[in-house]
């Protein structure tokens, strides 16, 4: 029987025609492993497997399979472009497993990307394991509006990304119209061995890394080990577009305009004390309390309600999470790993209690937040955490592994983030000076991916509600993790933001309309990542400016601005050198964007991400910036989200011409 298999895998290595399209290879990686032995074993059982991949990938279009014993075992995956038939993607298959072994000679890992198909080998185990390593293709044709263009690329990539994921297949179709007779269309696809938070976190840093490179190209490609993510402006996909994708609305930002602080009104004058006076009736005095008594009353059997009410809610909460049996921890599980909450464990305190560090019996440490029982948050807030983080998985946000409800105790359960959180570095003086421009701008960076997600590409939309430097956690490598979420809101459906009777949050970071009206929206997120920026440019929290001239650093950053000194806004630590001062005034201008007084002139986080990632794309000027709650005072007006509008042209351009090829390792 096993001569026939490898009989049987020469003749389909060799001897089947290949006419298809796909005898173009577009790229191709070498492991250089050690090699193995011609005639070895090892090679019959690549062969073996290749055959294995022809005969089987065509009928779903995705297989992965696995042959021998180690240390010969080789693990093979290939993967069909979801559009294209199933003669088609045998030839594909068979022209990879001919080429591959020619390309990466003996080599014991190996993969080759064609423009429909893909083929990859290795002697280590790598399915379900999200790799981004890869290659991009561009073509220097921009579009004569670099932004319009960008805006639209992204909109449809992201769309059509979570289409992906949803459908299951992990692949998905979609065009935009950017004028009436010119459109983008756009692919994507996932190998179906990956989760479909890895699938969206593939194809993500794969948006990023041609945003980067390919800003407002007119093709641009990119294909991971894991995922691929094409778009231009010819249709170059066989089926029908499975989305299409209205263009988004370009921003509009206002122009430049200086608006003073607001002066104090002056107290309404007290009335003259005189014989003008009018005497008040006795049966007043009588009424008065009889009226006070009644609304006591009545105030009391309202609060004795809404006690009933919350109880129940939250005895049905604790029942639905004892029902997550997956998210349960044991007491007695974190009572060991704290060293029984042990002070010299303790890694600060907040609202919600104080925090521990861990360590699990496998070695995995941890923090545990614990519920204090005078905590002025409660189950609701604890419920909340619980609700999103179990949902929502990014590298930018803090990882939940669980919970526990025990004897009375409510503890939360995350993954242990080495560097404290980022307030604890940027307002020391000594911490402060260890970071480097560099890491800076890859912290917001980060934050911004982070708010993107919640706000666009996950699967529920979030708006965090308490973003500050406290709640951004750094891990060893300064990667930034955005956390706490006992305030967060979900915006549900279609809806764009909604209404709040209870404003919570932390004063300094607040929107105006959030902090008055208590509206909610991704525009409250946009305004706190505003400040936040602000102060890791500048090392200074919002709070400090309190008692000074200028009242906040918002005041004191449009001061600068306006007189033309941005430049000594920059943390002196920093260093003068001038490219620094070019990156780090720009990335004010961000946030004095962000920190607009009304909703409809910030900027949405994806705007936001655009142009912290895109050194080319011009950034608009800033308005004056609204004034703090809590510091100054605020124009107390009405405040609502809307899109302007704004025209496009048409613009011609030759024929696409691929002209740059790149691997790009990550």
């Amino acid at each position: 029987m096993f001569p026939l298999q490898i009989l049987l895998a020469y003749i389909v290595l060799y001897l089947l025609p290949s006419n298809t399209k796909s005898e173009f290879i577009s790229y191709n990686l070498c492991e250089n492993n050690t090699a193995y032995a011609r005639g070895s074993t090892f090679e019959t059982n690549l062969k073996i497997l290749f055959t294995s991949l022809i005969q089987n990938t065509s009928k779903t279009g995705f297989f992965n399979d696995t042959l021998g014993n180690i240390p010969d075992r080789v693990y093979g995956s290939s993967l069909c472009r979801g559009d294209i038939s199933a003669s088609n993607c045998t030839n594909c298959i068979t022209t990879a497993s001919q080429n591959l072994p020619q390309l990466c000679p003996y080599d014991r890992g190996a993969i080759v990307w064609y423009e429909v198909c893909m083929l990859r080998y290795s002697n280590k185990y790598f399915f379900s394991d999200l790799d981004v390593d890869g290659y991009r293709v561009d073509n220097p044709q921009n579009w004569s509006d670099p932004y319009q263009f960008e805006q639209a690329v992204v909109e449809m990539m992201s769309a059509i990304s979570r289409a992906a994921v949803q459908s299951g297949k992990m692949f998905s179709t979609g065009m935009v119209n950017l004028t009436v007779s010119d459109s983008i269309y756009g692919l994507v696809q996932c190998t179906r061995d990956l989760t479909g938070d890895q699938c969206l976190e593939c194809l993500n840093t794969s948006m990023q890394i041609l945003e980067e490179y390919c800003y407002g190209n007119v093709l641009g490609l990119y294909q991971a080990h894991s995922c691929m993510l094409r778009y231009e402006t010819d249709k170059f996909f066989n089926s029908d577009p499975f989305l299409i994708v209205s263009a988004p609305v370009r921003i509009n930002f206002p122009p430049v305009k200086i608006s003073p602080p607001p002066q104090a009104t002056a107290a309404p004058e007290e009335p003259s004390k005189g014989k003008g006076k009018k005497t008040v009736p006795i049966a007043l005095g009588i009424g008065i309390p009889f009226v006070l008594s009644s609304a006591l009353a009545i105030i009391l059997l309202i609060c004795l309600q809404r006690r009933k009410s919350r109880n129940r809610l939250e005895e049905k909460n604790i029942q639905e999470l004892k029902g997550r049996k997956s998210l349960l921890f044991e007491f007695s599980t974190l009572q060991e790993a704290t060293e029984h909450f042990s002070d010299l464990n303790k890694l600060g305190e907040g609202g919600f209690g104080p925090v521990y560090k861990g360590k699990l019996l496998d070695g995995q440490e941890i923090a545990v937040k614990r519920l204090s029982k005078g905590s002025d948050q409660g189950l609701s807030e604890l419920m909340n955490e619980v609700q999103f983080l179990a949902e929502l998985q990014h590298k930018n946000l803090v990882r939940l592994f669980g919970v526990c409800m025990e004897k009375e105790e409510m503890l939360l359960v995350y993954e242990y983030i080495r560097n404290k959180s980022l307030d604890t570095l940027i307002f020391d003086d000594e911490s402060r000076r260890k970071l480097n421009w560099e890491e800076r701008l890859k912290i917001i960076k980060g934050i911004s991916r982070g708010l993107l997600y919640l706000h666009q590409d996950s699967a529920i939309r979030i708006v965090h509600r308490d973003l500050k430097a406290g709640n951004i956690l750094l891990d060893e490598n300064l990667n930034p993790k955005i956390s706490d979420f006992g305030l967060a809101r979900l915006l549900g459906g279609d809806h764009t933001q909604s209404k709040t009777s209870k404003v919570v949050g932390t004063y300094g970071y607040m929107a105006p309309e959030y902090a008055i009206h208590g509206t909610v929206s991704t525009k409250v997120d946009v305004f706190s990542f505003g400040v936040l920026i602000l102060e890791i440019i500048t090392g200074r929290s919002n709070s400090s400016f309190s008692g000074t001239s200028a009242g906040n650093l918002l005041n004191y950053t449009w001061e600068h601005w306006t007189n033309g000194t941005a430049t000594e806004l920059i943390d002196p630590s920093l260093g003068d050198e001038t490219w620094l001062n070019d990156e780090a005034v720009r990335c004010i201008n961000i946030a004095l964007l962000c920190v607009q007084m009304t909703p409809n002139e910030r900027p949405n986080i994806f705007s936001v991400n655009l142009m912290l990632t895109r050194k080319r794309m011009q950034v608009p000027p800033p308005s004056s910036p609204a004034f703090v709650f809590g510091d100054s005072g605020i124009d107390d007006r009405d405040f609502e989200i809307s899109d302007n509008s704004t025209s496009r042209s048409s613009v011609k351009y030759s024929n696409n011409e691929v002209t740059c090829t790149e691997p790009y390792p990550r």
